[in-house]
């Protein structure tokens, strides 16, 4: 990744602490400096956006924070994502689709989005329907799109249920489309239930996604 490695832990607590204070600016500085490092995306994600979002959720549940300001987090970090579309935009594209989404009843989106940007930073076309699609208006999509593959992400456990209807539904329609199956509701288990869904895979962060995308 370069010379932006051994900074990493500390480019992310001054990131936590402007997401935290709501310092869009200085927050934006912090990842324009990665990227003049030539930081990967994945590393980017993975090790400063997401997990402050996640530590940001962390405090919320413990009542450290407001969910004022958990939502001011959320919606800064999704306009610092924006930050990384020349680079992933400038990706020749191979050829391939995803539908990208979140299923029904879940709003946390940005864990989606980065799936789809990972995506696009391959060179795959990725359709990315957003929070809360109704399994309906998925299937609909992916009958339309004709993608070779549709990425699930679920954020919180207790919707699990929802998510194994998606993945009956779209068992039934398309038997043999690859789903990825993800999200932050898997820190407290259940991926197991998706091996009950022969065309359906687990990916535990966006590193394993990319694995699995690179032997595509």
């Amino acid at each position: 990744m370069g010379e932006s490695q051994p900074d990493l832990e500390m480019f992310y607590q001054r990131y936590l602490y402007g997401l935290l204070d709501g310092d869009r600016a200085g927050c934006q500085r912090i990842v324009q400096e990665l990227l003049d490092r030539d930081i990967s995306l994945k590393d980017l994600y993975y090790h400063i956006l997401q997990r402050a979002l996640y530590d940001v959720g962390d405090l919320w549940e413990q009542n450290k924070i407001s969910v004022a300001r958990e939502h001011m987090a959320t919606a800064m970090t999704e306009h610092l994502l924006t930050m990384v579309y020349p680079r992933i935009f400038s990706i020749p594209r191979c050829g391939r689709r995803a539908v990208v989404s979140c299923i029904a009843n879940e709003f946390h989106q940005l864990g989606a989005k980065m799936v789809a940007d990972i995506l696009e930073l391959h060179g795959w076309d990725a359709f990315f329907l957003g929070s809360n699609t109704p399994v309906s208006d998925l299937v609909s999509m992916v009958r339309e799109k004709r993608p070779d593959l549709v990425c699930l992400s679920l954020s919180i456990q207790f919707n699990l249920p929802a998510l194994l209807t998606t993945l009956d539904h779209l068992g039934k329609a398309f038997p043999d489309l690859p789903v990825i199956v993800g999200g932050q509701a898997f820190r407290w288990g259940g991926s197991e239930r998706i091996a009950d869904y022969p065309a359906a895979r687990y990916a535990s962060s966006i590193y394993v996604l990319e694995e699995m995308v690179m032997a595509w």
